[in-house]
């Protein structure tokens, strides 16, 4: 028998017989790693202990330590687990897929009945027991005539299915769990035992076409979620609560914010108070960029494909684009809008972005290097076809506003501007709430344009700018883009979530293609470099992200209600409104609320619509010139001197840059 060399973690090799299985190395190693060991990592690939070894191989002994591989193997035992529960417990339930998915698993039936609630109280329960009996997980290559036999005699019609649609006549895997048998490239654990009984949960039922066709029929799919024990599933289960309360879909809705309807999908119906966050955050940005050297400018939102096909966005985004066709030759109002003339007709795209129309404003006039670097900015009104299925709330659109900007400059000038870009950035940040950001070094891919030599100067200066201003950074190598490379910036919110909002990229490629060019020290035309740049990203995004990373509470200068004024009697409704207008002129959003209802149903309706001070006035207040001072998430109340309360809450409502 030919040997085998293989290569432990501590650089040590051991020789086997070709054909040992990881199981069999584990128990070689010590009876304890045997009973411990759940996988193998061999070669850089996830291996099941019972697959044997016929080559030289780095290998690695995986236990329930290794949170990747268990995370893996559990959820996908589970799935098997669930699957064989759901046919034990409802016979001539049909079987399809069930893969792992993040933070856990689900599997597809086509059954006639719907699951319901109670349904998966009775899987779950089943699926313990399963659990509890440690049944062996054994597997076997089987060829394809005889697992397509196999499935056709179990009258298992999507798993026949399945396997006619892989190509090649290679053999296939099959896996047990028990007497229970699936179709499953695997790995898998070494009996059900292996799986934590207490760490997991059924979570939903939702519907999915087989195989993603709307022809095809509707399958039940089951969600779960799984982890390496008990506390993890708990904190996960947490975060889930937590994150439910923290929907701005939900918060949207009870503040008024804004509302969606399948009349504009993807579009975002703004109500005043949503609109105010827009414009006040809106402003600040417009501030920031006044004074961090940007000039804005503002470009059209339909555009003529022929600047789509000069930029190559015709033809590698188009998918994404919302093509608008119009005849030219129609001027009269009682054309017949259905009859066009072809030879007329004028192709045209609403925007995805912004870069190719700031090329244009740049074009207009000559530059010269004096004018470098020029650095020009837009509030830009973009649209993109986004699938209905990853439309989210404001999160996920189709009609959204970024904060963008591109900064035209020399090669020698990029440094400097990465690093001034970073610093303004950290300051929005901050700010706003944020004062922590992750930043990810995209370097060149294996398709790219440009030298080398260009390559490695511009990466160059990127990690000289983020080393500059005293930043950490995560390489992610090949990342780039095809014309450069790019820093994305990350957020963590207050639940942990991370966002990518911000992005800074180096673009050689789109001035050479739309033709800019400035006069240098030489007196010679030189392509300059475009730097695309966001904070924010898009301001849909952006504001969802500040609602549920505050929860709705709002720091006081973004919040769209930031004072009602409510009477306790109707007796004080004249001081109210009194109190109301000196809000209102010392720039405090403040509103009066003199409806017959008791002080408690005003203060318990306005804390529902995060309204973050509420000032209390009855006649005690009129006489004392005083108000009773509630905020949002306090209990207690205190009176306090009106005066000094405006000036406060005044002050509270300066944004942060006008402090």
């Amino acid at each position: 028998m030919a040997q085998i060399s293989l290569i432990f973690p501590d650089g040590n090799a051991r020789s086997y017989e070709a054909g040992i299985t990881a199981g069999e190395v584990a128990a070689d190693i010590s009876k304890s790693l045997a009973k411990k060991a759940i996988s193998a990592t061999v070669n850089d690939q996830h291996w099941d202990l019972q697959w044997p070894i016929d080559q030289d191989s780095s290998i690695n002994i995986n236990t329930m330590k290794d949170e990747a591989p268990a995370n893996e193997l559990i959820r996908h035992d589970l799935a098997h687990i669930m699957a064989r529960a759901v046919q034990e417990l409802y016979p001539g339930v049909k079987v399809t897929i069930g893969p792992v998915i993040e933070n856990g698993w689900y599997y597809d039936f086509d059954r006639d009945e719907p699951f319901t609630p109670e349904d998966l109280g009775a899987i779950e329960k089943k699926m313990k027991e399963i659990i509890n009996l440690r049944d062996e997980v054994r597997t076997e290559i089987w060829d394809r005539d005889r697992a397509i036999q196999h499935y056709r005699d179990n009258d298992e019609p999507f798993k026949v299915e399945l396997i006619e649609a892989i190509p090649g006549d290679e053999p296939l895997r099959m896996y047990w769990h028990g007497h229970w048998q699936d179709l499953c490239r695997g790995p898998h654990l070494q009996h059900t035992g292996q799986v934590p009984a207490d760490a997991f949960k059924l979570m939903s039922v939702a519907g999915a076409y087989w195989r993603g066709d709307s022809d095809r029929k509707m399958l039940q799919r089951i969600y779960g979620v799984a982890f390496t024990g008990k506390e993890k599933l708990k904190k996960y289960l947490n975060f889930l609560e937590e994150a439910e309360k923290r929907d701005h879909r939900k918060l949207g809705r009870e503040m008024s914010l804004f509302h969606m309807q399948e009349e504009a999908p993807g579009q975002v119906f703004w109500h005043p108070n949503g609109w105010t966050i827009y414009t006040a955050l809106q402003d600040y940005m417009r501030r920031k960029q006044r004074a961090g050297g940007y000039n804005e400018i503002n470009t059209p939102q339909v555009v003529d494909r022929k600047l789509w096909e000069a930029s190559g966005h015709w033809d590698k985004y188009q998918h994404h684009m919302f093509v608008v066709e119009v005849d030219e030759s129609r001027d009269g109002e009682n054309d017949d809008a259905s009859a066009k003339n072809k030879d007329q007709t004028r192709i045209n795209a609403l925007k995805p972005m912004n870069c190719p129309c700031h090329v244009q404003v740049f074009n207009q006039g000559l530059k010269s290097y004096r004018d470098l670097p020029l650095r020009l900015a837009e509030f830009g009104s973009c649209a993109r076809f986004e699938p209905s299925g990853a439309l989210h709330g404001i999160m996920r659109v189709r009609g959204f506003t970024q904060d963008d900007a591109h900064i035209f400059c020399t090669e020698e000038q990029i440094q400097e501007e990465c690093a001034r870009f970073i610093d303004f950035l950290a300051d929005v940040y901050r700010e706003l709430g944020f004062p922590e950001f992750e930043i990810r070094f995209a370097t060149r891919p294996e398709k790219r344009v440009g030298t080398d030599e260009s390559w490695d100067y511009v990466e160059g200066a990127l990690e000289n700018a983020i080393k500059a201003v005293g930043r950490d950074y995560t390489l992610e190598p090949g990342d780039g883009a095809f014309y450069g490379p790019k820093l994305d910036f990350y957020l963590t919110d207050a639940i942990g979530r991370v966002w990518q909002c911000g992005t800074f990229q180096v673009d050689p490629n789109l001035p050479e293609r739309l033709g800019a060019t400035y006069i240098a020290a030489d007196g010679e035309k030189h392509r300059p470099y475009m730097l695309h740049r966001a904070c924010l990203g898009s301001f849909e995004r952006f504001i969802g992200i500040l609602i549920e990373n505050w929860e709705g509470k709002l720091p006081f200068w973004l919040a769209p209600r930031q004072v009602v004024v409510a009477s306790i009697v109707s007796e004080a409704n004249d001081y109210v409104q009194n109190v109301v207008d000196q809000l209102n002129a010392a720039g405090v959003r403040a509103e009066a609320d003199l409806r017959n209802e008791k002080i408690n149903y005003k203060v318990r309706e306005h804390s529902v619509g995060k309204v973050p001070v509420i000032l209390a006035c009855g006649m005690k207040e009129v006489e004392d010139n005083t108000v009773s001072v509630r905020r949002l998430g306090e209990k207690k109340t205190s009176v306090e001197a009106l005066d000094s309360t405006i000036d406060a809450l005044s002050k509270e409502a300066t944004p942060p840059d006008l402090l």
